[in-house]
């Protein structure tokens, strides 16, 4: 599985501003696909993400991570800055649902709402886990699962980025 060679998109980042895939040529670009309703996977994720840029260093400053929200219903900039408080490094982005869907298309992630009777909202959006990696040219590198552990993913990115 692989996202397209150059994955595009059109977003708002957390502050509010437009925000296109062009904005971060120069950087390399970490992205995850989440919302800022998920109790696990996305909390484990961004921390994780978070001890990675930390263990990276000097070289982090070379990296854009970027989080993509799933569900643009409840994910405005507001909430996605008081969200990623927690993960300073991150920028948020969300848009419209054809924004989001857009987006999702570009990376192939899968993501659906369903009931969940548990969420305050009566939904959850199970989605897929998977951080993605872009050159400073936009293009899409490699990816890596979830399951991926934070010192083998550091070592993975230093090589890279070396």
């Amino acid at each position: 599985m692989s996202a397209p060679t150059t994955p595009t998109y059109s977003l708002v980042d957390h502050h509010g501003h437009a925000v296109t895939s062009a904005s971060y040529q120069g950087s390399w670009q970490l992205v995850f696909f989440g919302f800022t309703h998920c109790r696990a996977v996305c909390p484990r994720a961004l921390g994780r993400l978070s001890t990675v840029l930390a263990e990276l260093r000097d070289l982090s400053d070379r990296i854009r991570p970027l989080y993509i929200t799933v569900d643009p219903d409840r994910d405005t900039p507001p909430v996605m800055r008081d969200f990623l408080r927690a993960y300073p490094a991150f920028t948020g982005l969300t848009g419209s649902p054809d924004a989001i869907d857009a987006a999702k298309r570009e990376f192939r992630v899968f993501a659906r709402r369903r009931d969940d009777p548990e969420d305050p909202d009566g939904y959850a959006v199970p989605h897929t886990a998977i951080t993605y990696l872009l050159s400073p040219d936009g293009r899409y590198v490699t990816h890596f699962p979830d399951s991926m552990p934070a010192e083998e993913l550091t070592a993975e990115l230093r090589r890279r980025l070396n």
